[in-house]
């Protein structure tokens, strides 16, 4: 996530913890992301756009966008990055087994 560009973020309220990326210099709007473990123990990311602080103190309620085409975008650009790094750690892995032997190749 610090890749894409996200920070850490602790929540002091339920002692999550998150990331987040600010759009401006203010602390909103920001993309906010968890992760996740479905069913099947694969991760994944929940992602939703924080459009402004809680209303009012002691709320959790935001202004928060959880689809469309600014949160899409973002979705878009976080998979991109992903499968980029994963693109590179199997060039990297082919490089890797380029350089071995003939009988290194069978007996790692």
């Amino acid at each position: 996530m610090r890749r894409a560009g996200y920070a850490i973020f602790d929540d002091p309220n339920t002692g999550k913890t998150s990331y987040v990326r600010r759009l401006t210099g203010d602390f909103y709007p920001r993309f906010h992301a968890y992760f996740e473990q479905d069913n099947d123990n694969r991760q994944l990311i929940s992602l939703h756009l924080d459009q402004k602080k809680p209303s009012y103190s002691g709320s959790s309620a935001h202004s928060g966008e959880y689809e469309g085409g600014v949160v899409g975008q973002e979705v878009r650009r976080i998979q991109g990055l992903i499968k980029n790094q994963l693109d590179n750690q199997a060039q990297s892995q082919r490089s890797e087994d380029d350089k071995k032997g003939f009988w290194q190749k069978f007996f790692h």
